[in-house]
Parts: C-alpha cells; structure tokens; sequence
C-alpha cells in the first residue's frame, strides 16, 4: 500500500488534555492529527476509543517511537503484530517512527538514541525497514531526530544517510525542522546544506516544534512554542513542500487546545503564502 496523503496542509498531534474538547466536535482550523503510536496500542483503552470517533472527522497519522529500526536483532515481532492491529482500527494515511535505536530485543530504554552513520548501520536500518514494509503491507516513513553526541565513525552526514535508505527501501521520509535545527546547533553545520542532501521528493510529512536552548547545547524537548529560528527553515522550505501534511509537535507542557491552534493557523499563512513553486526537488 503507497501514502494515502491527503491533500490538505497543517495538523497537530493529538494529546489527551484535548480530549475532553474534541469531543465536543468543534469546529477547528486543524486539518488531521497525528496520534503517538504507542499510546493507542490498547484497544480497550480510552484513548483508542477517542481516537476512533476523531477519525471519522479527521484523516489520522501514527508517529511511533518504539519500532527500533536501529536495532541489530531485528524488529519486534510482537509490536509488529500490535502495530497492524492498531493500523486496522485507526486507518491512518501515514504511519511513521524514528531512525533510532531504542534498545535490545528484551529491554525497551524508552529513548531515542542516535545511529553511527555508516554502511553497516545502513544495512541493518534497510534490512529492517524490508522487514516492517512486507509484514505490515504498507511503506513506512522515517524522522530524523536531535541528537547530543556524534560518532567517531560517521561515514555520512544524516542527510545523506537518510537519502540512501529511501533509495533502497521506498521509504518515506518525515523532516524534522525542530530537531534538524537542534543538530546544526549542537554540532555546528550548515541546515541549508543539510537540506540540500535531503531528496525532498521522498520527504512525506513535516514536523516543527520549539527547540530549547540551555547554557551549553540545544535540547528538542518539544515543550514550547515553535521559537522564529525554525520558523525561518519553513518559510525557505515552504514553497517545496506546500502539498504536504505539515504537524505542529508538542511533547510537553501541553497548552489548551487553541493555543496550539494558532500555530497550525501561523503555519498554514506561511505555505498559502509561498505558492510559487510545486513540489521540487531543486536546491533549498
């Protein structure tokens, strides 16, 4: 099964302190949600039950952060089988998750921790993604994410590493703006050229949230307003990706509902605004 992305433009992920309100079926300027994997894999529970009547209003994604593509054992057969039953249910347009290790075949560390970026990681993320396409029946997509360390043995940007495993597998790409400015912060490159490396065409989704700044380095805790530094990145990226499902992420400190709205409002201006150019892959 290939995306079934709609053509609509800025969504929000879906948090439980909003529940309450959407039930009321408001009428929202907030064209899908994006749902954490995770949290609605209990079919009993009340958020799948949530989220099973926001459906039918509102086209959904699932964002993962435990598939463990990283991982060197292989992915989990069990939150394999988990994730197609929680996929039948939500029918999302796009269900994505993390280039990250996670853990072992036995301990979950609950985190996202960065890959070397080198040829025998690649071969163990392609194998991998193989591996969930075929069992899921469906193409997948990858987000990059902030990282706090480099690898001596890095053999490629993130960029370029992302590039080739969409090559290989098919893959979709999903972009993290908030942690793509995090990293050239942190470890000081350019995320223009970053951009440039990335083949937009295979980028499928587009995440912004606030970054933090702390006295020594950058932290993407997702726990405040999408700062103008990550703004500026979507206002250039704008006019290349104006067709794509775009979602406003907050992990913490959650504000009401119309709070976050506003964002998804500021960034919807921001693409009707940079029409000139349809989808390219031209240089950012």
């Amino acid at each position: 099964m290939r995306y079934q992305t709609p053509n609509f433009k800025v969504g929000m992920g879906l948090h439980p302190s909003h529940f309450s309100y959407l039930e009321h079926q408001p009428l929202t300027d907030v064209a899908w949600f994006e749902a954490a994997t995770e949290d609605y894999m209990n079919p009993l529970c009340r958020s799948m039950e949530v989220l099973e009547n926001l459906r039918h209003d509102y086209p959904i994604a699932l964002h993962g952060s435990h598939l463990n593509i990283g991982n060197a054992e292989g992915v989990d057969s069990n939150y394999l089988r988990e994730l197609r039953n929680l996929i039948e249910r939500a029918e999302p347009f796009l269900v994505s998750d993390h280039l990250a290790w996670t853990g072992g075949s036995r301990e979950n560390l609950h985190g996202l921790f960065p890959l070397p970026l080198n040829q025998e990681s690649l071969q163990i993320v392609c194998n991998n993604i193989d591996s969930v396409q075929s069992q899921l029946k469906m193409v997948i997509a990858l987000e990059n994410i902030a990282t706090y360390v480099d690898f001596a043995k890095n053999d490629k940007s993130e960029a370029e590493f992302l590039a080739e495993v969409a090559k290989r597998t098919g893959c979709g790409l999903v972009l993290d703006l908030g942690a793509l400015f995090v990293n050239s912060q942190n470890h000081g490159f350019n995320p223009h050229k970053y951009l440039q490396n990335l083949p937009l065409n295979q980028v499928v989704q587009v995440h912004l949230s606030g970054p933090t700044e702390t006295e020594s380095y950058w932290l993407d805790r997702k726990a405040s307003e999408i700062t103008r530094p990550v703004w500026d990145l979507f206002k250039l990226l704008a006019p290349h990706i104006r067709h794509l499902p775009i979602a406003i992420e907050r992990h913490r400190n959650v504000p009401e509902f119309s709070e976050l709205e506003m964002e998804v409002i500021k960034a919807s201006f921001i693409l009707e605004n940079n029409n000139e150019l349809e989808r390219s892959t031209a240089s950012v």
